[in-house]
């Protein structure tokens, strides 16, 4: 394992990161004996930062369970997030904060967080609610040991919150698809040369940047003997000096063990032209199959009409990447499936709750249209009647 010296702490954080959102489930929970399977590989890989969040379901009681019960909480760096879209009141920060030390079982955060900011009004608001003032305490009675954001706005916002405030790191998405999306490179770079470290999310968007479409892994195979997708997605990163751990969502040991041994040799400035010029062309392939640009996050769930909004757009994805009855197989057999009954995308009353909450910014409402459009079909109401029978 590769370590990065955090230069605000000193400390020596792995170049990988796990990435506890994406815990592995069985019947919609976190499956708390492969979890534990996973955090204890990936620590003994060499892995020492793990971020979790308020608003993961489950995730910052079983990643608390874990360390307590393996003895690992002192040997280790846990990030997690203020949820500070519910915060409306000073008191808040207390309650809130108090409830995540309860579930990770324990009296301190290394890394804390104010969650997926967007615009600037929200970092105002959380200033006028006294937000410097309660971090300068919780940093000098030792219950937080870093402080930062996660990113998910334009750019010229990025650069206002990150001057607006002594941070001590930050959290943006970034892969060589978002290079100009959100904080993007100029953003990773401008950070970088304020001293500020950057914790990069995303990395492989969401697993799509490592399962390509063929036509995009034969090239990979032709240039690169011997890469893969993965690789290729997280040496673009670690290829950036001012990133000091990249996250990567592992709910698979062989996902894990790939990352690990990659990790051996995540070393700045190593990219290769020939990695470099099959980057750029993997983007032309990519862009040209991938319309939605949803990472399967499920910020936007739960949905009021029980719609799978995450796996519509992935089957909407996917009939482009793997063909259109592809796609609508998928669609009619994963996608509309939340609950006993089948919902789908012609079933959105467009409230609009989604997208308040969507970090890529995605109109999911007029989305879910196009995914009506391109994936039902006249005869689906009939398919859909002997589903809803079958479900009974």
């Amino acid at each position: 394992m590769q370590y990065r010296k955090d230069i605000r702490s000193a400390g020596q954080i792995s170049a990988l990161g796990f990435g506890c959102m994406r815990f592995p489930k069985r019947m919609g929970r976190i499956d708390r004996e492969k979890a534990e399977e996973l955090v204890l590989r990936a620590f003994e890989g060499g892995v020492n930062y793990f971020d979790t969040a308020f608003l993961y379901p489950g995730s910052e009681e079983v990643l608390g369970e874990i360390l307590k019960k393996n003895g690992l909480r002192e040997k280790v760096h846990v990030a997690t997030k203020l949820p500070q879209a519910k915060c409306s009141a000073a008191s808040d920060f207390d309650r809130y904060f108090d409830i995540q030390k309860q579930r990770l079982q324990t009296n301190y955060i290394d890394y804390y967080l104010l969650h997926n900011i967007t615009d600037f009004v929200q970092w105002e608001k959380m200033n006028k609610l006294g937000v410097k003032d309660w971090v300068s305490a919780k940093k000098k009675s030792g219950e937080i040991r870093q402080i930062g954001f996660s990113f998910h706005g334009p750019y010229h916002v990025f650069e206002k919150v990150l001057d607006a405030y002594e941070w001590d790191f930050v959290q943006i998405q970034y892969n060589y698809i978002h290079t100009h999306y959100q904080a993007g490179t100029e953003g990773l770079r401008y950070a970088a040369e304020k001293g500020i470290p950057v914790i990069v999310m995303e990395p492989l968007l969401g697993g799509k940047l490592a399962v390509l479409p063929g036509e995009a892994n034969t090239l990979i195979q032709k240039a690169l003997s011997g890469s893969t997708a993965a690789a290729l997605a997280l040496r673009f990163v670690w290829n950036e000096r001012g990133v000091l751990t990249l996250l990567s969502g592992m709910n698979q040991l062989s996902q894990l063990e790939e990352n690990l041994a990659l990790a051996e040799t995540a070393l700045p400035d190593k990219l290769t032209e020939a990695e470099q010029a099959t980057i750029e062309k993997i983007k032309t392939i990519f862009n040209k199959n991938y319309k939605i640009p949803c990472t399967g996050c499920n910020y936007c769930m739960p949905c009021p009409q029980k719609i799978n909004i995450p796996d519509c757009f992935e089957a909407y994805n996917n009939s482009f990447t793997l063909g259109r009855s592809s796609g609508t197989f998928q669609y009619l057999s994963s996608a509309g499936f939340l609950g006993e009954i089948p919902h789908y995308a012609g079933d959105c009353i467009e409230c609009g709750r989604c997208e308040s909450h969507c970090p890529q910014q995605i109109e999911i409402r007029k989305r879910l249209k196009t995914v009506r459009r391109r994936l039902e079909f006249p005869g689906m109401k009939i398919v859909r009647f002997f589903m809803t029978r079958g479900a009974r």
